[in-house]
């Protein structure tokens, strides 16, 4: 049996930065402020061009994003997408996203919380009442 070899595949640090940076919802402007003075969103520009980035600022951008350096280093695309698409069986329907809120979500919870704090107010209310009729029988 033959051992087939698959050529390395290089990851791009640049583009995985730009990646992470997106979905946390980063724009370059702060990413540059949060690195310091010498940073501006050019340079942000730039550095997500590259293939690979000191291993120092990745590590600072890591933190940054309270990402794991590795994060940068071994994510890639490509076999994200095929993991994905190989573990979604064929007969999967679909993928439900649930986009909370978290300000409706705190309204709709206080909501919740006054509606039960009102039930038990009721229900003490009914126990009073019923005790008093119990009491003046």
């Amino acid at each position: 049996m033959k051992n087939i070899t698959m050529p390395h595949k290089q990851i791009h640090e640049g583009r995985n930065v730009k990646r992470f940076r997106e979905m946390l919802g980063l724009k370059q402007d702060a990413l540059a402020f949060e690195l310091g003075e010498d940073w501006h969103q050019k340079r942000i520009s730039l550095l997500e061009t590259k293939e690979t980035i000191e291993l120092p600022l990745l590590q600072r951008i890591a933190e940054i994003m309270h990402l794991p350096v590795e994060a940068f280093q071994n994510f890639d695309e490509e076999q994200a997408i095929n993991l994905i698409s190989n573990t979604i069986s064929d007969n999967a329907v679909g993928v439900i996203v649930h986009n909370y809120n978290p300000i409706e979500k705190i309204f709709e919870l206080h909501e919740e919380k006054i509606a039960l704090y009102e039930r038990m107010l009721k229900e003490k209310d009914d126990m009073m009442q019923q005790l008093k009729q119990l009491i003046n029988k």
